[in-house]
């Protein structure tokens, strides 16, 4: 038999007989001892990966009076020889204090390293320069130093060790691990598919939403912004849209274990200045995170059940390190430019445009209200209103201070951060964000005991218009009148003129508060059993409020502030968690055995208050609700929402090369009716670390090979609180003295559980000791039994009834990601991170779909975020109209007929490609976000028939028979025909163009600065920028942003100081 002169051996408070006795096993080598001299011996706990005999048995024996020898295969044990009185004097009088300084592979010096003596348990850590000392340390003894990621080195102790320059592992993937949720795996034995980003890829961007640090980073997850308002939210899909309904493919977010709500908390009716009312992902603060995890297949989400069915977001924050204490501080500042203007007429073009409509039409005198062309408005005024009312300046400014630090036993970090932020339009707005975080982690001597304590707190204040006016800005006609009469007031020409700064006076105000805080406990409560707690708590607060003043209005009107008008909305949202858990995991030699038990018990609980007054004795009273003559409550509601669980993990792993890794989870939920509440969902994932064989074992070539696959299920319950059951609402009407109700919701407690079912088939590689690595997956998401709202006739006095359809929907995908170490020498380095998505989104079974109200909307075996649309024939040169064609040939067109196009506005692709540099203290990292993508053109109004600006392209319009042009003949919408063809091109593919993108995402520039005058302090300078160009054939403003009618993201540029002592 062959023995190895390696050991894999992980156990905790094991006794030194149990270590030899694997060692024999292991290894062939005997152990010898007498049964007197491990009488004294302490247990211990061994964490050792293929490590070499002599090193495990140095490490067992570290702190335990001792020694060994080896002869051939014997291994001696035996008492240290106790020196005499005079050996230990002499000894005393070489111990010397041990000075040094750990950098990186650069030459920077490296903080949190640990420097030790071996044999010992003396250690410290390094400072943020990287210098560390250590006293009463015997001459001679051998320091080690060591940094995760990097090679341990060695050096004998002198008193000036000098600059210790430490070396990259390449080639060992299993140095990293990942968070996946419940465990944490290394990333060479991952079995699921997991994409991480870490808090220098976020420190990069300045942003203030998390989800932003993640646009273009991460294969298979597509994030967009909503608008560039401060505070909106942002869009993610996980893998695409697994629900037909739009409010059902949010993934589940975890922070420190604690389950986070992504749910708006804002109302339409008091946010209508954005598209997405106030996102709670805005009380995560980026300066905070540690790391970002984005579990994606059946494998990795499965243990969250119900849950992870759209994917799981798991946000780690950062935590305190052992060693002095450090103090860093930080403030940045910044300006923020819309990033794309749409391509407008200026005014003799639009008024051609508008004289030619009414000519076509054969007016020949102007209308009263034509007041831009009848001689009220000067014809020779020209104004950019883009520029004007979209071109401003926003002022952006972050600063930051934290304190951290603690023993080997407890570490801690506090960290407050202060963020805001105007916009580009006129006016005092702003947006405000102030946030705090702690953590705490302690463990005991004996390393039995594990306590972490995070906790953080956010406060936001948001006062914005209540309207979004970039529909205005560029549909104003050029020629419109000045902003301000001669006297400084706002100009409305005589009522001729809608003075778009009047509607800025209403405004948005939203205050959010939001506390997090989790709490993990942990003990060993013997040798491979450990019971573990996790305990969380979230509480949301949100007050808004949408201000009207009667000073909106033309002072001709005359309306005092019994016109005044308010909406308020005021939200709560409180949750808490408790998961007790029980692993055992056990090393069987060259085999390795990992189970985990849990279970999970939530409740939230929800209220709302949305109210509505109007008219003020004084338009100061306006934002007291109290104040106003009429009254009104439209929403006042409380929800409770109850979740508990069972889960559990196996996995299984022979000889770090064949991994199995099972998990199921059984959920209930309170949002089904009786005998539906519960469902189990499970998964499977292998993976075969082939390049450990021994054929491909050493290869110079191959240094990492992996193939994995999973498949599993997971359930969603995202459909809203309460949605079985019959509801009702206080009608407002008095009937005997009694109020009335109304019926809103038909009772259904039929309906059960979405499920997705995942599977995925992947290989990973690296090559050249890793400098070029990897990994391809191929994905297939089938979600069934999905949850909408079924259409009813209106017969029944109900628009819908939610329940479940027999449809299902298909994503499916290839997933490609390359990291790559293109130059590393002479104090340069060049890596490089490339990553692409392909998705495919299809509707794959809907029986009964022609028959049902779903019938215009999808189509089997296409996508489901398609757009039935007519086929544009093109401008008939004879009559000047569009033309679509016929396509059933009974000589009317119609929607149920004609609309036989279809254009799919998924994504076919998109991705990001990042490089970074460094050179000596010098770092340059950007990151270019690509977009393959359809979307519609700005299309505002008629051309020629209102005062709606146009596209510029708009001026090769039809004006002769016989002309052969794009467009069609302009009208001033007297010509019904000219009007219903216009309306049946905005319904055409026509509209519908190529708006895909490359951007310049991000830019970070920065300098490390020694300050040599004072000791001990770091300096770093940045330069950092957002959005900051963009290539792309889209005319239609910016290509990312969906919503023409709103605020498009913002290009920012920011400046920061980093000091750190």
């Amino acid at each position: 038999m062959t023995f190895a002169q390696r050991i894999t051996l992980k156990q905790n408070n094991v006794s030194l007989r149990q270590v030899f006795k694997e060692i024999k096993k292991q290894t062939g080598y005997d152990v010898l001892y007498q049964k007197e001299t491990l009488k004294d011996s302490k247990r211990i706990n061994v964490q050792f990966s293929n490590t070499a005999l002599k090193e495990v048995i140095e490490r067992c024996l570290a702190g335990q009076n001792l020694d060994f020898t080896i002869d051939e295969t014997t291994i001696v044990i035996k008492e240290k020889e106790q020196s005499s009185s005079v050996e230990n004097s002499i000894s005393n009088l070489l111990q010397i204090s041990v000075s040094g300084k750990v950098v990186d592979e650069n030459g920077l010096g490296l903080q949190g390293a640990v420097v030790k003596v071996k044999g010992s348990s003396i250690s410290t850590t390094t400072s943020i320069n990287g210098d560390f000392t250590l006293a009463n340390i015997d001459e001679g003894a051998i320091i080690q130093i060591s940094f995760i990621g990097y090679i341990t080195r060695e050096r004998k102790a002198v008193t000036q060790l000098g600059t210790i320059k430490m070396e990259l592992v390449v080639g060992k993937l299993n140095e990293v691990t990942v968070n996946a949720g419940y465990y944490s795996v290394k990333e060479s034995e991952r079995t699921g598919s997991i994409s991480k980003i870490n808090a220098k890829d976020i420190e990069k961007q300045p942003v203030s939403n998390v989800l932003a640090t993640m646009q273009g980073r991460m294969a298979g997850v597509d994030i967009i912004q909503d608008s560039g308002t401060p505070g909106s939210g942002f869009q993610i899909k996980i893998r695409g849209l697994n629900s037909l309904r739009e409010d059902g493919n949010e993934p589940l977010y975890i922070i420190d274990g604690v389950p986070y709500s992504s749910e708006v908390i804002g109302y339409y009716n008091t946010t209508s200045g954005i598209p997405t009312p106030t996102s709670p992902l805005n009380s995560i603060n980026p300066n905070d995170i540690e790391s970002i995890e984005v579990l994606k297949d059946a494998d990795a989400t499965a243990i969250y059940g119900s849950r992870g069915a759209n994917g799981v977001v798991l946000i780690t924050t950062k935590k305190g390190k052992a060693g002095k204490t450090s103090v860093t501080a930080s403030a940045s500042s910044g300006i923020g430019k819309v990033t794309k203007m749409i391509d407008l007429m200026d005014t003799q073009q639009y008024l051609e445009m508008r004289r030619q409509g009414f000519a076509n039409d054969g007016v020949t005198n102007y209308p009263d209200w034509a007041y831009d062309i009848n001689g009220t408005w000067d014809q020779n005024r020209y104004t950019d209103w883009q520029k004007e009312l979209l071109g401003g300046t926003a002022v952006i400014a972050n600063m930051q201070a934290s304190v951290s630090g603690g023993s080997d036993l407890t570490q801690y970090l506090i960290n407050g951060t202060y963020h805001t932020e105007t916009t580009v339009l006129p006016g005092d707005f702003e947006y405000d964000k102030a946030a705090v975080h702690f953590s705490m982690n302690h463990r005991s001597e004996d390393n039995k005991f594990k306590l972490t304590f995070s906790t953080g707190y956010t406060a936001q204040d948001n006062l914005q218009p209540e309207t979004d006016i970039s529909r205005t800005a560029r549909n104003l006609a050029p020629n419109a009148p000045a902003l301000y009469d001669t006297n400084g007031n706002l100009n409305f020409e005589n009522s001729t003129f809608q003075n778009p700064l009047a509607a800025l006076r209403g405004i948005s105000t939203a205050k959010t508060n939001d506390l997090i805080a989790n709490t993990v406990l942990s003990y060993l409560m013997a040798p491979d059993w450990e019971l573990k707690a996790n305990l969380g708590l979230t509480d949301i607060k949100n007050a808004e409020q949408r201000l009207l003043p009667s000073t909106m209005y033309d002072p001709a009107y005359h309306l005092g502030s019994s016109y005044s008008a308010m909406f308020s909305n005021n939200t709560q949202r409180k949750s808490w968690i408790v998961e007790p858990q029980l692993r055992w995991s056990h090393n069987f030699g060259i085999s390795t055995i990992d189970v985990l038990v849990g279970g999970t018990a939530q409740q939230q609980t929800s209220s709302r208050l949305y109210q509505f007054g109007f008219g003020f004795a004084s338009n100061s009273q306006i934002t007291d609700i109290a104040s106003a003559t009429q009254k009104s409550i439209y929403v006042s509601d409380e929800t409770l929402y109850k979740y508990q669980a069972f889960f559990g993990r196996l996995n299984y792993n022979w000889d770090q090369k064949y991994i199995v890794n099972v998990t199921g989870r059984r959920d209930g939920s309170s949002r089904f009716g009786p005998g539906k509440q519960f469902a189990t969902f499970g998964a499977v994932g292998a993976a075969w670390l082939f390049s450990k064989e021994s054929f491909l074992k050493d290869n110079a070539v191959l240094s990492f090979g992996k193939l994995r696959a999973s498949y599993g299920s997971s359930g969603s319950d995202q459909i809203g609180d309460y949605q079985y059951l019959d509801t009702y609402i206080s009608s407002g009407l008095n009937y005997n003295g009694a109020i009335g109700l109304d019926p809103t919701r038909l009772y259904n407690p039929d309906f059960s559980w979405e499920t997705n079912r995942k599977l995925e088939t992947a290989i990973e590689m690296g090559f050249f000791r890793d400098r070029i690595f990897f990994t391809a997956a191929w994905y297939r998401n089938r979600s069934s039994n999905q949850l909408v709202g079924i259409p009813l006739p209106g017969t029944t006095g109900f628009s819908s009834i939610n329940a479940n359809l027999n449809a299902t929907v298909q994503n499916m995908g290839l997933e490609f990601t390359l990291r790559t170490l293109n130059f590393d020498r002479n104090s340069f380095k060049w890596t490089t991170n490339f990553n692409i998505s392909a998705p495919k989104n299809k509707l794959l079974a809907f029986p009964g779909l022609e028959g049902s109200t779903y019938f215009n909307r999808y189509v089997i075996g296409e996508s489901t975020s398609i757009v039935k649309t007519y086929q544009l024939k093109g401008v008939n040169p004879q009559t000047g109209l569009y033309e679509v064609e016929d396509f059933n040939k009974d000589g009317m067109i119609t929607s149920l007929g004609d609309k036989k196009v279809i254009m799919d506005l998924t994504p076919q692709y998109f991705g990001g490609l990042e490089n970074q540099f460094q050179y000596k203290n010098w770092q340059l990292n950007f990151l270019f976000q690509f977009v393959k993508q359809k979307n519609y053109i700005y299309t505002p109004n008629v051309p020629g028939g209102s005062f709606f600006n146009q596209s510029s392209d708009m001026t090769n319009a039809w004006q002769h028979e016989g002309d052969q042009v794009p467009f069609q003949m302009n009208t001033s919408g007297e010509n019904g025909a000219a009007v219903n063809a216009y309306y049946n091109y905005l319904d055409s593919n026509a509209p519908i163009v190529d708006a895909s993108y490359i951007r310049l995402k991000n830019i970070a520039v920065s300098y490390d600065l020694q300050l040599h005058a004072i000791k001990g302090v770091h300096c770093k300078l940045s330069l950092l920028g957002q959005n900051v160009l963009t290539f792309t054939p889209y005319k239609g403003g910016d290509p990312e942003f969906k919503y023409t009618a709103y605020l498009p993201p913002l290009k920012t540029i920011t400046a920061g100081l980093q000091l750190t002592f």
